[in-house]
């Protein structure tokens, strides 16, 4: 429990020396860090409005790809009509810690949006957990994704494993740690649903020499869900994979100094 506890301290003071709209975290030693969130909305401006005027996400683009930018992640909102919320899915939500959890909470229910304890639910029922920081510099940084899954242990080794991440713990409950965020994982009777078309569909890590890391995946039996291919309209690289519980993971090369 120490370890984990030593290893999620490291995440804010991380950040701490960054601009407002920092990019995103250092890779870690595998060239790997988190990079982005995907999102599925029948009212993308209704999501759009609510990262930029409550969180304060900065708008920017790479080719005609529109990205919101916050410190330590990108948010991209795609027009489609999701086939769930995150509840349910094997991301059952995605954290932030904030510098002041009463003023957030404050600008989210002055936009209709419900908030119940540490949890916002936000439009196509995105969950969202807010947890307060009072040290940190900036108002808002990434903090985890948490996934739900069965079997958390095995899903866990296979992040430290296919992305070089550090084992840990937080809660007493098994963490992937990367520089600047972390994966956690919340145990479930019966197995959730694949992202796959949800509000969530998919979460991203920016990978350093991309090519090389596919063929890598490949080699060792990754399953993907799309295979490595470049996008220079974008100035992108990117392939699909997906996780052993379903969950669907874009890989990029490209994101990180948008």
């Amino acid at each position: 429990m120490r370890k984990g506890i030593l290893l999620t301290g490291v995440i804010l003071p991380l950040f701490a020396a960054l601009p407002v709209f920092a990019q995103l975290a250092a890779p870690n030693e595998s060239g790997i860090s988190l990079g982005h969130l995907h999102l599925l909305s029948k009212n993308p401006e209704a999501q759009k409005k609510i990262w930029v005027e409550a969180f304060g996400a900065q708008l920017t683009k790479t080719g005609t790809l529109e990205l919101l930018r916050l410190p330590g992640i990108f948010i991209i909102i795609n027009n489609a009509e999701p086939s769930g919320g995150s509840v349910g899915s094997t991301v059952d939500h995605i954290a932030f810690s904030v510098k002041n959890t009463a003023a957030m909470k404050a600008k989210l229910e002055g936009m209709n949006v419900p908030v119940i304890g540490p949890f916002a639910t936000l439009p196509d029922n995105l969950r969202v957990e807010l947890l307060e920081e009072k040290n940190q510099t900036l108002p808002l940084v990434m903090h985890h994704v948490h996934l739900t899954t069965p079997g958390m242990e095995v899903v866990k080794q296979w992040y430290v494993k296919t992305f070089g991440a550090v084992a840990g713990t937080r809660r007493d409950l098994p963490a992937a740690v990367f520089n600047g965020s972390e994966l956690d994982f919340l145990p479930a009777q019966m197995p959730a649903a694949p992202t796959k078309g949800r509000t969530l569909d998919h979460i991203g890590f920016e990978v350093k020499n991309l090519e090389a890391f596919c063929k890598k995946l490949e080699a060792d039996g990754v399953k993907f869900d799309a295979p490595y291919r470049e996008l220079p309209n974008f100035g992108l690289k990117i392939a699909f994979i997906l996780d052993p519980i379903g969950t669907r993971i874009e890989l990029t090369e490209g994101l990180a100094g948008k």
